[in-house]
């Protein structure tokens, strides 16, 4: 399979978990728009939710893999196994112990680390009296769901190793489609509020019960995956060694690194605890930005590690500088029109998704203006997850970490100097500029070191990739204005879907055909992707 359609598998299923996500994140916004208890499910989901990115997308993967596949060469399967078993069971009795000392002093936790600003909580008697729920509710509901969700982190991790085995087979589809067992249960729960209209803080407890069973549902999946596979890992007293160690001192600072997006989002959250409201604005304007993220981003950290892994343990070295500039080319030739659109149109989009029941207009343009900012990061985090591997599969990890280190660094202190002057907006702006600083300074790394050297194909089929997505822009401004009556307030859902399937539909044709005629897309990259997706479908 080629590399291009190896992505795509990638990006494919994880595409199909993202749909769902829409599901879900649109039936919540209905059922509890931006109030306190979405707050505080919001809060309470993003702190496990925040391993589940550093650890299952890619970032333990990061270290595990190569030197997963250096045991698998050098001892056969007996000796993956080993190492495997190794790296499991001491992984199990962490997390168990940190599981346990987290559900105790949550609270602690709470005040300080997820959400600081419910602790300078003070009541407004209008609002406490017409949501029914005051400062201190907020924060006992909010310390309640993080100790039911808690545990998820564990399965998270533990999804993550074996995730990290199936890639290193080349079995990437069950752990990419796995997340969507979360979307289907919440789904379900949220089904299950409706019919009976069930009060919200029901909701959020049987939302945090179902992100709880999710988390055991995905562990089983992958679980079950890999033993078909034909592999296995056992529980045996874990013990101090020098395997454990070296995976230690590689993946600390990869999932640093690869979670640089979830660390922005997590500390922007905490900041935005101040301000009702702020941090179910800044979830939802989350998700229509993670869909293109997470097909391409996602697919391009899974695949890109293992092969560019192989290529330098082989010796390979001009293979390894053509995969990173293919990778960064079809990077670029994704993200940055859907950046484009996502900045253009983000009012017709966030109003489709979410501006019905508790979710009021005047919600939609805070949600659509924060949107409209995360899409102008958007290529930059996609760079990162290119950029990355590049370090991880020379096992180099000192250099990224501080990288990352630097760019966090940026990300707080602009967050807290934006926040009080333009609230929600002025951390999506600090996540958006950290983003770009993180990829320049990790492109710039590589490039003095002499391991990228970008090709004159890529230099030239970027700038038209850049320029044909601008075209389509102009193209989508117009056609905006065209369709403004069906995409504005108080239109229809149905003529809200015709205006954004003609939107969409337009700016696809446009771009696309732009980019075939100007070159700007590697023809021979589609046809690998289309050759490699027959064969996969016939298989």
């Amino acid at each position: 399979m080629s590399l291009a359609a190896k992505f795509a598998t990638v990006g494919g299923a994880t595409l199909f978990s993202r749909i769902f996500g829409f599901g879900r994140e649109m039936m919540m916004a209905s059922a509890l728009g931006i109030g306190p208890v979405a707050d505080a499910f919001n809060l309470a989901f993003r702190f496990p939710n925040l391993f589940r990115r550093l650890f299952a997308e890619g970032a333990f993967n990061s270290a595990f893999i190569p030197l997963f596949a250096r045991k698998l060469e050098e001892g056969g399967e007996e000796g993956a196994r080993d190492f495997a078993t190794e790296i499991f069971s001491t992984l199990f009795v962490v997390l168990t112990l940190i599981t346990v000392v987290a559900m105790i002093f949550m609270p602690f936790l709470v005040q300080t680390i997820i959400a600081p600003g419910l602790a300078t909580c003070v009541d407004d008697p209008a609002v406490s009296a017409a949501q029914a729920i005051s400062c201190a509710d907020r924060y006992a509901i909010t310390v309640a769901y993080s100790r039911i969700m808690f545990p998820y982190l564990a399965c998270m991790s533990m999804l993550a190793m074996v995730s990290g085995i199936l890639n290193a087979f080349r079995r990437f589809f069950a752990a990419a489609v796995a997340p969507s067992l979360l979307n289907f249960i919440l789904i379900g729960v949220l089904a299950w509020g409706f019919y009976e209209k069930a009060p919200q803080r029901e909701v959020g407890f049987l939302m945090s019960w179902g992100v709880l069973a999710a988390g055991v549902a995905q562990l089983a999946m992958v679980t079950v995956a890999m033993r078909i596979a034909g592999f296995s890992v056992s529980l045996r007293r874990p013990r101090w060694t020098k395997n454990l160690k070296r995976l230690l001192v590689l993946a600390a600072p990869a999932a640093l690194i690869g979670g640089i997006t979830q660390i922005n989002l997590f500390v922007g959250q905490a900041i935005a605890s101040y301000k009702p409201g702020a941090v179910s604005i800044l979830q939802y304007a989350d998700r229509p930005y993670q869909l293109p993220l997470g097909m391409v981003g996602v697919a391009i950290g899974v695949v890109l590690l293992p092969e560019l892994a192989r290529s330098l343990k082989a010796g390979r070295l001009e293979e390894a500088q053509h995969t990173q500039n293919r990778s960064l080319e079809f990077a670029l030739f994704l993200t940055v029109p859907a950046a484009v659109a996502l900045f253009i149109i983000p009012d017709p989009i966030i109003r489709l998704i979410y501006e019905r029941g508790a979710f009021e207009t005047s919600t939609t343009h805070l949600v659509a203006a924060v949107l409209g900012i995360y899409a102008l990061g958007l290529p930059a985090f996609v760079l990162i997850k290119v950029f990355s591997p590049g370090y991880f599969a020379r096992e180099d990890t000192k250099t990224p970490m501080i990288v990352t280190g630097a760019s966090a660094f940026a990300n707080i202190a602009l967050s807290l100097a934006l926040f009080f002057v333009l609230a929600e907006r002025g951390i999506a702006w600090a996540t958006t500029l950290a983003g770009w600083l993180n990829a320049a300074l990790l492109f710039e790394g590589l490039r003095r070191r002499g391991l990228w050297e970008l090709d004159r194909a890529l230099v030239k089929r970027a700038a038209l990739v850049v320029l044909s997505a601008a075209l389509m822009g102009v193209a989508l401004v117009f056609l905006q204005r065209q369709l403004g009556a069906w995409t504005g307030p108080g239109s229809s859902v149905p003529h809200q879907i015709v205006a954004i399937l003609i939107l969409v539909t337009v700016a696809m044709v446009v771009y696309f055909a732009l980019t075939v005629a100007t070159g700007a897309v590697d023809r021979s990259m589609l046809k690998r992707l289309l050759k490699g997706r027959r064969k996969q479908t016939a298989a």
